[in-house]
């Protein structure tokens, strides 16, 4: 086994691989860039080595670098995470000339999985299903319609080199076929430094699932189950499951064993996934192999209880698989959500900044459930397991150089209801400050019907929400639970000025209890009477809430009882109330007396300053093409600048048609949130 092992990569996969190794006896070193100095993974890691600049294609992209840095340390082996140089040949090359173990498959197996047109050849060889296509390069965007037209709308366009959502459009029509070839030829170039682009078939209600195999150089191969990975924003996953709630025993088998095939077929040696297209009726086709560890690898190690990244390394060191395919058991549920560096509120566009507040929700095992990485029976109804993994800290800083990524925060229980109520509760105890983020979103589709009942395809996000995420309309009665909570936090913290201010010993008799709580263009008028175990709000319909809560003014998670139920409140302060955030709703909580509520009714609104003349942009990022000039006038929809952030391009259109009048960036400028990109009359 190896003394020794470098991780090639950064963030939450770099402290994942950490872990495994540390709890292997295996030293670990990190290597950093000058934006990651003082990084989670970078204080993990047992040496930690700088590699330069904080552009990837300075730093963690430069083979010599990560040469230089594994000569120095004298590591042994290299495991490179995902995404990077994680499925980059001529890496793998290089430190199999160094003498160095690559942590992933052999060469040839990259060379062939990694280049998305051969490898469909290869899978059709070994009979693996495909989707029909054109696998030839094509030249230009002309081409490029051409073919989209012989293959018949819609059309996958996909960079050869292509994943993780780079580099992929899908066009309906000629147009969108012209443009979607050009941003995925840019894309893929920029993030992969490998242009070619292929089209294909896009299947209609599609589900995205893939399989999880491990094989060994032994010619052992077993897959893992599979995961669902339909919750997908820009062919990016959001939301991952495992098993699918839509497959049944006989396509599961078979969908592995073609898994299994593929990977034989190429001499595959280590984890990998094999991605798959399913349709309504359950035909499956082959999409890709990612020859490397997935984002989404934490549900399949917590329904099988393998640690893939230990199988990893034992792989890379020659050892055979301790598994057969009998020996795979798929136990309870889990359920993975990516909390992103985005606002939800603003087309999901990325965010940077300082994590302010960071407080995850306390991770947790299933009790004696998970015994030496192995499930010990049935579950218990009622275990659950919380698990966060994560790259960042509070106080850090999130980067504009990098994936928007935060955590991958997972859940499992016995069954997939309870795994998915596991989930809202970590969800509702997960603190984020200081950027925005996602988590609103998540708890949205956690509670959304269709999700619930697993009636979900690729198509979900765009479906659900057309118009964007603009918040959670809470239900009558989880308004009136909020509201009878807020009204019992207000007078606790009425008594609290009421003591400092010294207004007499018996501050209590100075604390109404008449109140009248505004959300959500409610108005709630409640009396709270109050004792020595908590409080019963009596609502003026007769109906009353009964709240009990160890909640001090001051504390931002807000743990309460209501009628015997949980609720979980992050809780922030604001003039006469809360702003208080719940399952996806961002709430101002007002908390006034009835006078005080009599006079905010006769309050003028304030407007917001009105931005319809302006465009703005939408996030901090590069202006890489503006496609207007002063004096054009442009229509709704017309394509005006692109902006590129977080390694993904975003093409900013024109809302309504009008005239432009002023230019203020140009491509190479740097902006900021809101700074004014182009003026119209």
């Amino acid at each position: 086994m190896f003394n020794k092992i470098l991780i090639a990569n950064r963030g939450e996969i770099a402290c994942r691989v950490i872990k495994t190794a540390r709890k292997m006896g295996i030293a670990t070193v990190a290597v950093y860039s000058d934006a990651d100095k003082h990084a989670l993974h970078v204080k993990m890691a047992d040496e930690a080595v700088h590699i330069g600049p904080p552009a990837a294609n300075q730093s963690y992209i430069v083979i010599d670098k990560i040469m230089a840095a594994v000569r120095e340390t004298g590591a042994e082996a290299v495991h490179p995470g995902y995404g990077f140089l994680s499925e980059n040949p001529k890496f793998a090359l290089a430190l199999e000339a160094e003498g160095v173990a690559f942590v992933g498959p052999p060469v040839k197996a990259i060379e062939a999985m990694g280049d998305k047109i051969t490898s469909k050849k290869i899978a059709q060889e070994a009979g693996v299903s495909t989707v029909p296509g054109y696998m030839g390069l094509i030249a230009d965007a002309e081409e490029a319609v051409k073919i989209s037209g012989e293959v018949g709308y819609p059309v996958m366009i996909k960079a050869s080199a292509g994943g993780g959502g780079k580099g992929m459009r899908v066009a309906w029509n000629d147009d969108e076929a012209r443009e979607g070839f050009q941003s995925s030829k840019n894309e893929a170039a920029s993030s992969f430094g490998d242009d070619r682009i292929f089209i294909e078939k896009f299947v209609t209600q599609p589900r995205h699932i893939e399989i999880q195999v491990l094989c060994d150089a032994h010619g052992n191969g077993v897959y893992l189950g599979e995961r669902e990975c339909s919750i997908q924003r820009r062919n990016q996953k959001v939301v991952e499951e495992a098993p699918s709630p839509f497959l049944d025993a006989a396509t599961r088998k078979a969908m592995g064993e073609q898994a299994v095939a593929l990977a034989k077929a190429v001499g595959y040696a280590s984890a990998g996934t094999v991605e798959f297209i399913v349709d309504g009726s359950k035909k499956f086709y082959f999409l890709e192999m990612n020859t490397r560890l997935q984002v989404e690898h934490p549900v399949t190690e917590l329904i099988t209880g393998v640690d893939l990244v230990e199988q990893m390394i034992r792989v890379a060191a020659g050892e055979p698989l301790s598994i057969t395919q009998d020996d795979v058991k798929l136990t309870g549920w889990a359920i993975e959500n990516r909390l992103y560096a985005e606002d939800p509120y603003r087309n999901f566009l990325p965010s940077i900044g300082r994590l302010s507040r960071y407080r995850p929700p306390a991770e947790m095992a299933a009790g004696p459930l998970l015994v030496n990485g192995k499930w010990q029976g049935d579950a218990p109804s009622g275990a659950t397991a919380v698990r966060n993994d994560t790259g960042v800290f509070e106080g850090g800083e999130i980067s504009m150089y990098y994936d928007p990524m935060i955590a991958k925060l997972c859940t499992w229980a016995p069954t997939r209801a309870e795994a998915i109520e596991a989930m809202r509760d970590a969800l509702d105890a997960f603190e984020v400050e200081g950027i925005g983020h996602n988590l609103p979103f998540l708890s949205a589709v956690m509670d959304h019907p269709k999700f619930v009942s697993g009636d979900i395809t690729t198509a979900f996000i765009a479906e659900e929400y057309p118009e964007g995420f603009v918040g959670v309309e809470l239900s009558e009665l989880a308004l009136r639970r909020i509201a009878a909570s807020t009204a019992a936090m207000h007078r606790v913290a009425e008594i609290r000025r009421a003591r400092i201010s010294g207004r007499m010993d018996n501050h209590e008799r100075h604390v109404g209890e008449d109140w009248v709580v505004s959300l959500q263009g409610r108005v709630y008028p409640v009396r709270v009477a109050a004792d020595h175990e908590g409080a019963t709000v009596q609502f003026d319909d007769g109906s009353s809430h009964r709240v009990t809560a160890s909640w001090v003014p001051g504390d931002q998670l807000a743990e309460i009882d209501v009628d015997g139920e949980k609720l979980v409140l992050k809780v922030g302060k604001i003039t006469h109330g809360f702003r208080i955030r719940s399952r996806g709703a961002d709430l101002k909580v007002h908390v006034r007396n009835p006078r005080q509520a009599e006079l905010a009714e006769l309050m003028p609104e304030k407007l917001p300053p009105d931005t319809s003349k302006l465009l703005l942009c939408p996030m901090p990022g590069l202006i890489v093409k503006v496609d207007a000039e002063v004096g054009d006038e442009v229509q709704e929809g017309q394509a005006l600048c692109t902006v590129e952030a977080m390694k993904m391009e975003n093409i900013l259109r024109a809302e309504r048609t009008g005239v432009v009048t002023k230019i203020n960036a140009a491509p190479g400028d740097s902006l900021a949130v809101d700074d004014v990109i182009m003026e119209f009359e």
